[in-house]
């Protein structure tokens, strides 16, 4: 018997595998397979995306002209390597528009500076805040006015994770 070769109806029949047509293999760098394998993952079920606006103000005539299909990480990830999500807890922030229950998006890569709406680890607690320089000392705001700002003394452990980005909640 020959050694080697194609063997007559070895392997698996063509559309038997979870695609349902033939594949084939594909050379990809390292970085990007994760990537690929969510985007082969989840295309049969993207989201259809409008090319018209939806008027928040006077109703207007409907235009029925399909965008495309929505990847919610091309808008919502810049850095995939970097990005990271996490849910919030608490009323602290309802005056950044971030509720109790929300899907926080977080990148880390986005240099922290007053201003921001950063996630901080606090003496080993996470806390989402709103960076601030007071007297060039600083610290950490709630955008509830019910809470008190966190101050940074001496000894805190305080480590900076990242800046929110996006906010996702339910209405």
């Amino acid at each position: 018997m020959p050694r080697g070769g194609k063997r007559e109806g070895a392997g698996r029949p063509a559309g038997r595998g979870p695609y349902g047509e033939s594949t084939r293999p594909v050379r990809l760098p390292v970085s990007l397979v994760d990537r690929v394998m969510r985007f082969v993952k989840n295309r049969e079920s993207a989201i259809p995306l409008y090319a018209c606006g939806v008027s928040a103000g006077f109703p207007s005539p409907a235009d029925d002209y399909l965008e495309g299909a929505l990847d919610l990480n091309e808008h919502l990830v810049r850095q995939p390597a970097a990005t990271f999500f996490v849910r919030a807890r608490g009323d602290s922030m309802e005056g950044a528009g971030i509720y109790d229950g929300d899907l926080l998006v977080v990148d880390r890569s986005i240099e922290a500076k007053a201003g921001k709406v950063v996630i901080a680890a606090l003496n080993g607690e996470l806390t989402v805040k709103r960076l601030s320089r007071v007297e060039g000392r600083l610290r950490l705001e709630a955008e509830n006015p019910t809470y008190a700002p966190i101050e940074f003394n001496e000894g805190d452990d305080v480590r900076l994770w990242g800046v929110v980005t996006n906010v996702i909640h339910s209405l």
